[in-house]
């Protein structure tokens, strides 16, 4: 087994390759280095520990989510810093480089390379987040990665096209889309298998003409059945996640 990495470690190994690196934020020149040395300064072991936890590998400081929002708004829109971040495979760097990327000045094949790079769930919903649902050819893009073999481009579609069914579904063949769930979900990765379930819910929560369908497809996949749900959160089980958001709409 591989001998794990400290923070300080992997950082000095990312560093070392990014120190002639300067980017251009508003009103002063940053570097990646700089950057990373700050991401550094702001970690923690607790949030260390809940990211590993939560499928985070070594490459990582811990910088609580707060105080990477706060970083993001001092550096301000900064595309290369941005794609600089992201290439490190840090989480935190990626995390905080969705936050000053510029979307517009990234193409669809960039998108798509950076989506397939992903190593961590929650880099993927902040990267959905803050980029894939804001660049202008994500209809083209759901359509591709709802057909792609790789994981995480899979589960960037079904998210996609979750966010669809309860917001623009004109065009989708919804009936399509729930044979799919019901043959495919079972055996899909388990990163896949997260977007799925939200289509699945969102199709049963808006559609009452396809809510029996979902309830039973639910029920007979058994997929997130003995999910632990905090106090007051509503469990991931499509048929309880359903029942609760349409008893929420009366």
């Amino acid at each position: 087994m591989a001998k794990k990495m400290t923070a300080a470690k992997t950082t000095k190994g990312i560093a070392a390759k990014a120190k002639t690196v300067p980017v251009q934020a508003k009103g002063a020149t940053i570097t990646l280095e700089e950057t990373l040395r700050e991401l550094e300064s702001l970690g923690h072991a607790g949030v260390r520990a809940q990211n590993a936890k939560s499928g985070a590998g070594d490459n990582q400081f811990g910088v609580k989510r707060g105080d990477l929002r706060i970083l993001a708004n001092k550096i301000k829109t900064n595309h290369e810093l941005a794609l600089a971040l992201w290439k490190t495979g840090n989480i935190d760097a990626q995390f905080l480089a969705t936050l000053v990327i510029n979307v517009k000045l990234l193409s669809a094949g960039e998108l798509g390379r950076m989506v397939k790079s992903v190593t961590f769930t929650w880099v993927a919903d902040w990267l959905h987040s803050y980029v894939v649902k804001e660049h202008a050819d994500k209809e083209a893009l759901r359509q591709k990665w709802m057909a792609s073999d790789d994981r995480w481009a899979a589960r960037a579609g079904w998210q996609l096209t979750a966010g669809r069914v309860a917001k623009s579904p004109e065009g989708l063949d919804l009936a399509a889309l729930l044979d799919r769930i019901e043959t495919e979900m079972g055996t899909a990765a388990p990163e896949v298998q997260w977007t799925m379930n939200a289509c699945l819910a969102e199709i049963g929560i808006h559609f009452p003409k396809h809510r029996k369908r979902a309830l039973a497809i639910g029920e007979k996949l058994g997929i997130y059945r003995d999910y632990p749900c905090s106090k007051g959160c509503t469990s991931p089980f499509a048929p309880i996640w359903i029942t609760e958001m349409v008893k929420r709409q009366s």
